[in-house]
């Protein structure tokens, strides 16, 4: 538990919670002499507008591979890496399966940004690729040339006449098809009419999850994450903060990635965005997908399936993994992103937005800084303290930013606490990309039902300079 000093008895005005016990108390009285503070003059008038400093320049933070690998661990993240640059067609040699529905082709195509395996790049890809080798795909108005790399998902389900039904659907529909590419020769296969989905608020977003530092929180015992939620129960309560873990519906165990914490591992993470995201059948995803209900047209099918599978007259040991597992292995080895600076090596500014983001905004009860993974099978990955400033539970973010998606345990209004590390060089924010300013990214916290309004009042009567503060520590991670 964060250190707790003790004031005087005092009252905040508008914050929820049972205050019961002598922990309770403290956490009041100290949040109470900073509300008080605040509002007898600390807010000066006249500031500087805080402004995002936006994406910070130099050399990416992340995109290597963890300190510690063996050779062999070395040459199996090359070859995963290899694999994730990889280029797909839906028929010409090795690199075989695109579609029959996709949203890119290839992996790094969206993990890009600030380097191979993170996010969003400036440039969407998405407008090249869309009728690249001679594909007739027309771009929905959502996807822009210097807008995020998106999927989209539909809320409910279609029937066989395309009207929307009261079933929930909640699954990807890939923008683009194979119809009019060189290697696709007579699939004749239409696009879903996006734009009408558009107009009756049938459709969320989702933009890629930066990949790195994956192996460390896949290494995080289920332990370590409940007890970080019990140490912050008091201020959880006080706060109405109520987030909890997503999990498998077959053993019960924490699921852990995805923006919703919808996946187990990143064996199913992998296998299930080469199947939605590039068409690709593969030995965790083995069918073929189309646009549910309408089955997929004959003549838009060229490869047997699964199209990715164990290679098995390979010598090479580290060509006989199938490509999923090839990606796992690059995404487990990535290192997790470096801050540009640490402790007293930090500028005042960061130094102080480091705190009020913890201790004073109490931003930390969720975005726990630090979690240590446990005993791993890779020695590089134990016992190593993870920076991600997350506590990977799903909260209630309000109706602001809900999607209308639900996902395992996780509800249409809840989300994965969003891990921060490099946080510094990302462009879009928020499930949907909906911006690139990271000040609103922070305000669209605050609405009706979100479990972060109790610190969205606090940070709301911090001063100017305070938000600057908080936006320079957020930039250096």
């Amino acid at each position: 538990m964060k250190e707790v000093h003790v004031v005087p008895p005092c009252h905040v005005v508008g914050l929820k919670g049972s205050i019961t016990s002598p922990k309770q108390k403290l956490i009041l009285c100290s949040l109470s002499l900073v509300v008080l503070l605040l509002a007898f003059g600390i807010v000066a008038q006249g500031q500087r507008r805080a402004t995002d400093p936006g994406p910070r320049t130099g050399p990416p933070s992340a995109g290597g591979p963890i300190a510690g690998l063996d050779s062999f661990q070395s040459a199996y993240f090359t070859n995963g890496q290899n694999r994730f640059e990889e280029v797909e067609v839906v028929q010409n040699g090795e690199d075989n399966g695109l579609g029959p529905t996709f949203n890119s082709n290839s992996c790094s195509s969206c993990h890009a940004f600030p380097a191979i395996g993170g996010t969003s790049p400036e440039v969407n890809p998405q407008i090249q690729i869309a009728n690249a080798d001679g594909a007739t795909n027309t771009i929905p108005s959502f996807i822009t040339l210097n807008g995020p790399i998106r999927e989209a998902r539909f809320k409910f389900a279609l029937s066989q006449n395309g009207r929307i039904t009261n079933t929930p659907d909640g699954g990807v529909h890939g923008l683009f098809t194979i119809q009019g590419r060189s290697d696709a020769p007579g699939c004749q296969m239409s696009q879903p009419d996006f734009e009408r989905m558009v107009q009756q608020n049938n459709i969320s977003f989702r933009i890629p999850t930066p990949t790195f530092g994956l192996g460390l929180i896949e290494s995080i015992s289920e332990d370590t994450i409940l007890a970080n939620q019990a140490n912050e129960s008091a201020w959880s309560q006080f706060l109405g903060i109520s987030g909890h873990p997503n999990r498998s519906g077959n053993d019960g165990s924490i699921t852990r990635f995805g923006w919703k914490a919808q996946n187990k591992s990143l064996m199913v993470f992998s296998g299930e965005a080469y199947n939605v995201e590039m068409g690709i059948t593969n030995e965790l995803f083995p069918n073929e997908r189309g646009y549910p209900p309408n089955p997929i047209p004959p003549g838009c099918l060229f490869n047997q399936t699964p199209e990715d599978a164990t290679n098995f007259d390979v010598t090479n040991t580290v060509d006989g993994p199938s490509d999923v597992v090839g990606f796992a292995d690059f995404m487990r080895f990535l290192d997790q992103p470096t801050p540009s600076c640490t402790g007293s090596a930090c500028s005042q500014s960061i130094q102080n937005g480091r705190n009020l983001f913890i201790n004073v905004a109490k931003c930390a009860v969720c975005h726990t800084p630090t979690m240590k993974t446990g005993s791993a099978y890779v020695a590089a990955l134990s016992n190593i303290n993870a920076n991600l400033f997350s506590d990977l539970l799903v909260h209630n973010m309000g109706s602001g930013l809900a999607d209308g998606i639900t996902q395992g345990g996780a509800g249409p209004d809840e989300f994965r606490t969003a891990p921060l590390w490099g946080l510094g060089q990302r462009i879009f924010f928020l499930h949907d990309g909906r911006t690139s300013d990271l000040l609103q990214a922070i305000f669209a916290h605050r609405s009706p039902g979100s479990e972060a309004n109790g610190s969205m009042r606090i940070f709301d009567n911090l001063s100017q300079s305070q938000w600057q503060d908080i936006l320079n520590f957020l930039r250096s991670l």
